[in-house]
């Protein structure tokens, strides 16, 4: 059976995310908008355990771009369902929270709540390149050679 490990870790992220908002809303805390940074490490974590647990399942057919596919997958996975989760919930249960996160911003220059969604996309986006590009560093197989020891 073929697992596949970028979807599984994907939902997982996603529902990590979802529930770390969730909580911070629950203090009144989901207008804070420094808190966001432990989604930062919520993703982090996401990724790094899909492409370790790709690398344990591929054994020596592991490849640099293995991991990187499912490093990407995973954080990509992630931030769709958690922007759609937060789009949800800017557009239907609470309008409010746009005005109160960006302040006149949006007054100012006469943008709705769909910037906030796209700016989580584009800053989901980038934190997973960057995040899978920093693991992979750490996964990817070794093009060291290994040392033989001649006897001369």
């Amino acid at each position: 059976m073929k697992t596949n490990v970028h979807m599984r870790y994907g939902i997982i992220t996603a529902i990590g995310l979802i529930a770390y908002f969730l909580i911070v809303k629950l203090f009144d805390l989901h207008e804070n908008t420094t808190l966001r940074l432990f989604n930062g490490v919520i993703m982090a974590f996401g990724i790094y355990l899909s492409i370790k647990r790709k690398r344990a399942l591929s054994g020596d057919n592991f490849t640099y771009y293995n991991g990187f596919v499912t490093g990407l997958y995973t954080g990509f996975l992630a931030t769709i369902i958690f922007s759609v989760f937060m789009a949800i919930y800017m557009f239907h249960l609470n309008p409010e929270f746009p005005e109160k996160v960006m302040g006149g911003w949006m007054r100012d220059f006469k943008v709705g709540p769909g910037v906030l969604v796209f700016g989580l996309l584009i800053e989901g986006a980038a934190s997973t390149v960057i995040l899978t590009l920093t693991f992979m560093q750490k996964f990817k197989p070794s093009w060291n050679l290994k040392k033989t020891s001649s006897k001369e």
